[in-house]
């Protein structure tokens, strides 16, 4: 397995400079709900995007959001997306990950959605994803609807 896997590791390490790969940084604010009960969340986030020819993308992201109501603490995030690269400057794409409960009385999640981020200039982003969490406790599931904008480098 080891014969395998560093070579690759290697060679990706290599090739990794003659991509057009960015880091990305963003602040991000929207509304999660569930059944009839919303609430504003904001967060953080950092990623890097490794391209997948000139069409397509894959990613790692990880993240620290929080609901903005009292007795609820920030929940950790890790996630993988994968998209296409509709132009030079916009991005569509489907998300996936793990996130930390948001609440004592909450359990951990794991989530899905969509998302688009589209470039505006050399370094700066905007995007709006879209997000929903299965928790397996008998819970409700929520969703939530974020607007991200960030740097790129």
């Amino acid at each position: 397995m080891r014969k395998v896997f560093l070579p690759l590791l290697a060679s990706l390490a290599v090739a990794s400079p003659a991509l057009a790969n960015e880091s990305r940084v963003e602040a991000r604010g929207g509304v999660i709900w569930d059944g009839g009960d919303s609430e504003a969340i904001a967060g953080v986030a950092l990623g890097y995007d490794f391209d997948l020819g000139s069409a397509a993308f894959v990613g790692a992201e990880v993240s620290a959001d929080k609901i903005l109501e009292s007795n609820t603490r920030i929940s950790f995030g890790i996630s993988g997306r994968l998209g296409a690269k509709l132009s030079e400057a916009g991005k569509l794409y489907a998300i996936g990950g793990y996130s930390t409960k948001p609440c004592g009385a909450c359990e951990d999640s794991v989530h899905l959605g969509a998302g688009y981020q589209h470039n505006f200039g050399q370094s700066l982003y905007g995007k709006v994803e879209y997000r929903h969490f299965f928790v397996d406790s008998g819970v409700s599931d929520p969703d939530a609807v974020v607007a991200g904008l960030g740097l790129r480098f």
